[in-house]
């Protein structure tokens, strides 16, 4: 590598700089296009070196053309005048003065004074604007080891740059997509090299970068002004460009960052190259392809503005980015810290926070990470709680890089510029802006010299697309110095005036809570997690201790007020569930986690990996009043082949360990969080537990060794092995309090099974009263065995064998226990048993002589028109007390309602029958003489998808006017048209009926329709028209 001649002395230049100066020197070269071998060098390397060592190192490893013009122009920025016109004045005379973007990617000393022949041809100025963009790339520090792989793994996907057929069509429009921070960017920019590098046949062809971030800010302007702004041919040879659009790239950056009001970039267009319009109109006309179509374009947007984007571009090829995969992550960990084991160490600590191994997918959270755990390992601190939570991980991150000295005190100098960030992170996050220039500054009176001591510990960066602009080293900073601004107290010499005018576009926190914000900015959700993390006290003192600001936790009354809903009483979403017990996770603070939690008596939990279990139960065993829970457990979050899965007799104490180095490891902790937590040991009164596999082992080894007082228990979705169904029946036998046993799965039902049950159902201390038995393949003789236990049952009232293999001889075999005057059965769902008519006969026996049966399913079984005849001869018996009938899908038609209206004339016990899907069409005739009839007690008539045309609605209105006791019709899924429901509305207007629920297939657009439902509402409020269901709640066996 050449040497510096000795007129130029670097390392005499560096040694005259003080400490700070040396520091803000780093800083500036850190912002620039390093060159060189410098670009594969750990940025760190040159952070620790003194003066001395980094001209060294700079000398070694960069060009001598590039080393003057930096060192001229970081002097000159620093306003160090003197020392800017001595190094000046060193450089050798005929030398000329190069700028710091001058020299191209991949050119040497050697090819910079002489251009060769026949390079480049024609084209050679519009290369030189993609060279550039591509000099300006970021994750500087890092070198290209990284940049190329993740670069090289997503270019082989873009289809314009390697067709695999001449005849293949190849979209003209491809869109990148990913969080922030994960390249995609860089990818844009290297793809616009290549593009204009890689011409075949050696043609030219040329490529434009629009910014959005850039472009935003700029006024009116034609769209050839637009292009050539950067360009150093003129308007006159763009519009030569512009006309070969078959040859041009365009890459439109950052499209979230398009400041427009929402569907302006959809309504406002223009085709015309040299009409005057506002940018974003511009660039929409060109996603819409209205300007230069037979161009390329390449977007890239964060994955939050995509819905706004796909109604703009047509036919996109779209290609998620995800930046680092895990061997990436692995190889920049090896690379970052000086040994193995604390690389892997800090890895396994990273992987064991779902959350946080998400993001480090980002390149620049990957640095953050490493530069803020090795700074631990190399102080002799524990990292582990550093990857506890996000928020404690990346206040570590910022702290670390203002810590004062051992026995040192707060630097208070550092107060007032980290309230201006923070005001600027709040407001650029409310406004989504992640760039801000010298207005954005203006308007919040921030100054550069607020920013100073961050630009230079690298947690704010110099723009490299926008001269004079700055953005946070990763948009997750950004959230987190938003969340401050919230527990940060105003000082006593702040203007209310100027405060108010600086904070307007800021939302409170019930607005940063609310689902509509959040729906239009997402980016506010990351910021709630991270005031919940903040609300911790000691997170806080960390805060007050490094930069000797004041904070107040007054805010965590607000905080359970907006995200707990502490003053309503609604019901939780299972996705609400899961935020609000991630947000208290965040916070590691248990009395705030008592105390959200203090009100929740029922919850519901979905848990899909080891990081979501440990969340929900940091907050389960704080529930102190929880009595039913729903926990689902997905596959593979406890490994079933690890011993550690294997029951212990005693539970384990609190686990104080976090992290562990495997999958079993996680695993291991998994299990003990489990049996750690209120749930695992079942000491509260809980009603319901509904669980999957494996968790039925661990807590059937507490059901037999604990007192129990669990009422409800659900076991389904394929519990594996087999023989858990049996450890479960044999924990549950008896347990008087159990009152509920639901057990699903498709698996083949042994005989030890069946044993067990049936030991539970015989045992005189059952008390089972509500048993579901799901997706079982049974044997006649089981089913017999079953039966048996059922006659000595005294506690049995609802039986659900619905998804069994019956068969009509299984019903034979259970009917002489339905029979039994001593059968204490008052709900039966028999429903997808694969039935027949044949076992009609067999179950209207039954109906004459069981006086306790109330509710009967036989829903999706084809039982026909003869097998409802059969039935209806059962229910007219005078001492058939039945009254639900549910026979959804059972394929009846006009002939079945025909049995079935005669029967509801002839004093029928029956209130509720459903014949949802059902082709019954002109059998609503029968049934609407039924509904005449004074002697028909039906509250409740189904009809949802049953084929009925809208001339029946005459009848059917007929009927309403008649009828004195139906209270809930459901009509939905029907094509009944605007003729049908408004004859029925009519109908309707005219009675003040004993109709409470009327649900239908409506057009609720139609006017008239719209005046009938208002009319109605004014004559019987009572009544409910609900519209446009896709389905109906179905009357519900147990």
């Amino acid at each position: 590598m050449a040497c510096i001649p000795p007129e130029f002395s670097l390392e005499t230049l560096l040694e005259q700089l003080s400490e700070d100066e040396l520091r803000r020197f780093k800083s500036l070269l850190k912002n620039l296009p390093l060159q060189g071998k410098l670009r594969m060098t750990p940025w760190s390397e040159l952070e620790e070196a003194n003066g001395k060592k980094l001209a060294e190192i700079l000398i070694d490893k960069s060009p001598k053309y590039w080393i003057r013009s930096v060192t001229v122009n970081i002097l000159e920025k620093m306003n160090l005048t003197q020392l800017s016109r001595r190094a000046k004045a060193q450089i050798p005379e005929g030398v000329p003065e190069q700028g710091i973007d001058a020299p191209k990617l991949g050119d040497t000393e050697e090819n910079l004074d002489v251009e060769k022949p026949g390079k480049m041809g024609e084209h050679r100025n519009t290369v030189e604007k993609p060279r550039l963009v591509w000099n300006n790339k970021f994750w500087q520090g890092d070198g290209d080891y990284f940049l190329d792989d993740v670069t090289r793994r997503s270019q082989k996907f873009i289809p314009f740059l390697h067709p695999k057929t001449p005849t293949q069509p190849i979209p003209h429009t491809v869109v990148l997509h990913g969080p922030a921070g994960v390249g995609k960017t860089t990818l844009a920019k290297k793809l616009m090299l290549d593009w204009t590098e890689t011409s075949p046949n050696q043609t030219s062809r040329y490529a434009f970068y629009l910014s959005c971030g850039e472009l935003s800010r700029m006024g009116t302007c034609s769209f050839a002004e637009l292009i050539s702004k950067d360009q150093p041919t003129g308007q006159e040879d763009i519009s030569k460009v512009l006309a070969q659009a078959q040859k041009i790239l365009f890459i439109i950056d950052g499209f979230e960052e398009l400041k427009v009001p929402e569907g302006t970039l959809i309504r406002d267009i223009c085709g015309d190259w040299e009409q005057r319009k506002p940018v974003p109109v511009l660039l929409g006309s060109l996603l819409k392809r209205k300007m230069s179509p037979k161009a390329m374009l390449l977007v890239t947007t964060r994955s939050e503005a995509m819905r706004e984007l796909r109604l703009l571009v047509e036919q996109p090829l779209l290609l998620e980015i995800e930046g680092f995969l895990e061997q990436d992550r692995k190889a920049y960990f090896l690379r970052h810290f000086e040994d193995e084991d604390g690389a892997l160490r800090a890895l396994d600590l990273v992987k064991s926070n779902a959350a946080l191994f998400r993001m480090s997918a980002a390149p620049a959270v990957c640095r953050i990470i490493c530069t803020c755990l090795k700074l631990q390992m190399e102080s002799k601190q524990d990292p582990a709680p550093s990857c506890l939570t996000t928020t404690s991980l990346f206040l570590r991150f910022l702290c670390g890089q203002f810590m004062p000295a051992p026995g040192g005190s707060p630097s208070h100098h550092l107060r007032g510029p980290l309230r201006t960030l923070c005001l600027l992170a709040a407001q650029g996050t409310w406004t989504q802006t992640w760039v801000f220039d010298a207005e954005d500054l203006g308007s919040l009176g921030v100054q550069e010299a607020d920013l100073r001591p961050f630009l230079d510990k690298g947690v704010l960066q110099q723009g490299r697309d926008c001269e004079g602009c700055y953005s946070f080293v990763h948009l997750s900073i950004q959230q987190l110095l938003a969340a401050t601004f919230y527990i940060l107290e105003r000082e006593e010499e702040d203007d209310d005036d100027d405060w108010e005018s600086h904070t307007r576009d800021i939302g409170d926190v019930q607005k940063l809570f609310s689902k509509e914000e959040r729906l239009k900015n997402p980016n506010l959700i990351q910021v709630g997690y991270f005031l919940f993390g903040l609300s911790n006290e000691k997170r806080a003192q960390e805060l007050e201790m490094t930069f000797g600001c004041r904070v107040s936790l007054k805010i965590r009354e607000e905080l359970l007020k907006y995200k707990a809903n502490l003053d309503e009483n609604k019901p939780f979403s299972d996705t609400d569930t899961k935020e609000f017990l991630y947000c208290l996770y965040e916070s590691q603070d248990e009395g705030l986690v008592k105390d959200a939690m203090a009100r929740f008596q029922e919850v519901s939990v979905r848990v899909t990996d080891p990081f979501e279990m440990m969340c929900s139960f940091f907050c389960l065993k704080h529930c102190q009043n929880l009595q039913k829970i729903s926990l689902q457990v997905a596959e593979g979050v406890f490994l079933e082949n690890d011993p550690a899965s294997e029951p212990q007799s005693q539970l384990e104490s609190k686990c104080s360990c976090l992290f562990f180095p495997s999958r079993v490891g996680c695993d291991r902790h998994s299990l003990r969080l489990w049996r750690d937590s209120s749930v695992g040991q079942l000491k509260q009164d809980l009603s319901s537990l509904d669980m999957m596999t494996p968790l039925v082992r661990i807590l059937c080894d507490h059901i037999t060794l604990s007192p129990v007082t669990c009422r409800k228990v659900v076991s389904k979705k394929n519990v594996t092995p087999d023989s858990a169904y049996r450890d479960f029946c044999l924990a549950l036998i008896g347990k008087k309090t159990l009152t509920r046993l639901t057990l699903e799965g498709h698996v083949q039902c042994d005989e030890m099974l069946l044993t067990m049950l049936c030991e539970i159902l015989r045992h005189k201390q059952c008390s089972l009263q509500h048993l579901r038995l799901g997706f079982l393949s049974v044997t006649t003789q089981q089913w017999a065995d079953l039966s048996s236990a059922l006659q000595i049952n005294q506690s049995l009232t609802c039986l659900d064998l619905s998804a069994n293999e019956l068969l009509d001889e299984g019903v034979k075999v259970l009917h002489t226990t339905f029979k039994d005057p001593k059968c204490f059965l008052q709900r039966l769902s028999l429903e997808d048993c694969h039935l027949t008519e044949a076992c009609c006969k067999t179950l209207a026996s039954v109906l004459v002589v069981n006086q306790q049966l109330k509710y009967l399913c036989l829903a999706k079984n084809d039982l026909g028109n003869t097998g409802v005849k059969l039935l209806c001869k059962g229910l007219g018996y005078p001492d058939c007390k039945l009254e639900t009938l549910v026979l959804q899908q059972c394929n009846i038609n006009k002939r079945g309602c025909r049995h079935l209206s005669k029967l509801l004339q002839e004093h029928s016990s029956l209130r509720n029958l459903d014949l949802g899907l059902n082709p019954i069409a002109a059998g609503l005739w029968f049934l609407c003489e039924a509904l005449k009839n004074p002697n028909c007690n039906l509250k409740f008539l189904g009809l949802w998808c049953c084929s009925i045309p809208p001339f029946s609605c005459q009848d059917l209105a007929s009927a309403l006017i008649s009828n004195q006791k139906l209270e809930t019709l459901d009509l939905s899924q029907n094509n009944l048209g605007n003729s049908g429901v408004t004859v029925l509305l009519e109908a309707l207007k005219q009675k003040n009926g004993p109709l409470k629920t009327l649900r239908l297939k409506a057009n609720d657009y139609d006017w008239k329709i719209q005046k009938l439902l208002e009319e109605i509402k004014e004559v019987n409020p009572r009544l409910a028209i609900e519209y446009n269901g896709a389905r109906t709640t179905r009357l519900s066996c147990c």
